[in-house]
């Protein structure tokens, strides 16, 4: 008997955006099928809000400090161990489709294989398997870059190819640019068809690389969609699904301008100082874009184009677990779905992302769908988990010993399970050094319902700051308590669990290459 793993992964999705989790507007029931047949966490938090740590957290199970992509355009060193190359050595067949993103994205003179692979069609690296996966084929979020999809548009579709937002364009002012009906940054219309959008491509190329395994294979197939991440460009065909003037505003959305300011105030400064314009920490938003000018309208609009996306995953997700069946594949397929972090999505009046640590940005979907052969009941998980579990839970699936390297534990089954482990917190960490100077260096904990932050001294902050917020009373996360005198027990005691998770920063950071 084989055993078979899908794990999918979404970039910048939110909990709320399915509808096991409580979401009301894109239709998600392929999704929700796999929640309600398996396990879903309620509050599983990534330990970096950006894309290119986190997703380094998935393949190695290891925290940010001890795989050491600290930033965005910091690449995963060559040999760092893998879960993926665990199995692949293990006797698995092991494939990775869409984006990766363990590699920058800039990289003009091929420093590095992933973008080497994309740029000549190539699939591994050299003949050889590239961080344990057998087969890569890789997608972006449009029609440029060094990535298998960019090449197959030019080479199939070439008249599709300026359909796209120009997400990799370095002019600063055409990364803030806005579009559609409110001039929200980053949206587009794209005139590209439905069946040539990168999703549809992800789900076509996984379910052409399953075709060529046989029955007895052993696998684990990342597939990888590039959405909901900005910029918000789905096909115009798909537009319609979600009309923007239908919807509401977002509970997280503060619509009176004074009241939103005073919110940001009572955050540490970076909040405040990253609305108004005068700062900025990150590359995570368009640098010329200032928040402050972000309007009700553009939030519709932009949370409109983002429930599409969400929808067109769903749907290329249940085509490819379609296929899957009709092989007589489904009772022994462990199926995973989450993504690398969250979006503001108009929460606290702001979009995209940044060193940020509320639940807009760190509370994450996650469901496993054990195989039903594996007779494991469905249950909710209520207490955290991180990404740093998957890899152990992918090594637990196969029959393999979680290697000392990981971090992670394997994922609970139940909340009984959670309990068991001991009521694990889990952390969440941001350090971000920017070329116009601004340093932010945080660090979250989560436990017991409590989210605890504390920030080092950087240029914006002193260190004496701090974030605590109680989720059960707040889960707004408007009411910042770390100054409260009858939370301070709390907050020490935190702090103290955080100081406890925290491994050591490495003595020599790995060096940032690129800005993404």
């Amino acid at each position: 008997m084989a055993t078979r793993i899908l794990f999918v992964t979404t970039d910048q999705q939110r909990y709320d955006a399915l509808g096991c989790n409580g979401g009301r507007i894109a239709r998600t029931p392929v999704i929700d099928r796999l929640a309600a047949e398996g396990i879903r966490y309620e509050r599983a938090h990534p330990q970096n809000v950006v894309c290119m740590p986190s997703r380094a957290t998935m393949l190695t199970g290891q925290h940010v400090r001890n795989h050491g992509v600290w930033m965005n355009g910091v690449p995963l060193p060559a040999d760092a161990p893998t879960v993926a190359g665990l199995l692949h050595d293990a006797g698995w067949r092991t494939g990775l489709f869409g984006k990766a993103h363990f590699e920058p994205f800039l990289d003009p003179f091929l420093r590095f294989p992933e973008n080497r692979m994309g740029r000549t069609g190539a699939t591994d690296d050299d003949g050889r398997p590239h961080r344990g996966f057998d087969r890569m084929e890789f997608a972006g979020h449009g029609s440029v870059g060094l990535v298998h999809y960019a090449g197959w548009l030019l080479a199939e579709h070439p008249e599709q190819v300026p359909s796209f937002y120009r997400a990799l364009d370095l002019s600063l002012d055409v990364n803030a640019a806005g579009g559609g009906d409110t001039g929200a940054p980053q949206v587009h219309d794209n005139p590209v068809p439905r069946d040539q959008y990168h999703t549809d491509w992800v789900a076509d190329r996984t379910t052409a690389w399953l075709d060529g395994l046989d029955d007895a294979d052993d696998w684990f197939c990342w597939m990888s969609f590039p959405d909901p991440h900005h910029p918000w460009d789905p096909p115009a065909s798909e537009v319609g699904r979600v009309p923007w003037r239908d919807l509401d505003l977002p509970e997280g959305y503060p619509t009176d301008r004074a009241e939103r300011e005073r919110l940001l105030d009572a955050k540490a400064p970076h909040w405040r100082r990253w609305y108004d314009g005068d700062l900025v920490s990150n590359y995570e938003a368009p640098a010329k874009w200032v928040p402050a000018t972000l309007t009700a309208d553009q939030v519709r609009e932009v949370d409109a184009r983002t429930h599409v996306e969400n929808e067109l995953i769903d749907e290329a997700l249940g085509r490819v677990l379609a296929a899957i069946a009709a092989k007589g594949w489904d009772d022994d397929l462990h199926v995973v779905f989450t993504t690398d972090h969250g979006e503001f999505q108009g929460d606290h009046g702001l979009l995209f992302k940044g060193p940020y640590h509320v639940d807009s940005l760190m509370r994450l979907p996650l469901v496993w769908r054990p195989a039903p052969s594996a007779g494991v009941a469905p249950a909710v998980v209520d207490g955290p988990v991180g990404l740093v579990d998957l890899a152990p839970t992918f090594c637990g699936i196969a029959g393999l010993e979680v290697p000392g390297w990981m971090d992670g534990a394997p994922l609970p089954a139940s909340s009984a399970d959670w309990s068991a482990r001991g009521r694990p917190a889990v952390l969440t960490e941001w350090d971000s050094v920017h070329p116009s100077g601004a340093e932010v260096h945080l660090q979250t904990v989560t436990l017991d319902g409590m989210v605890c932050t504390r920030y080092e001294p950087g240029t914006s902050h002193d260190g004496s700051e701090g974030e605590l917020w109680d989720l059960g009373d707040d889960p707004l996360q408007r009411g910042n308590l770390w100054d409260d005198p009858v939370r301070r027990s709390v907050r020490d005691e935190l702090v103290a669990e955080l100081d406890a998770l925290l491994p050591d920063r490495p003595a020599e950071p790995l060096r940032v290459q690129a800005p993404v």
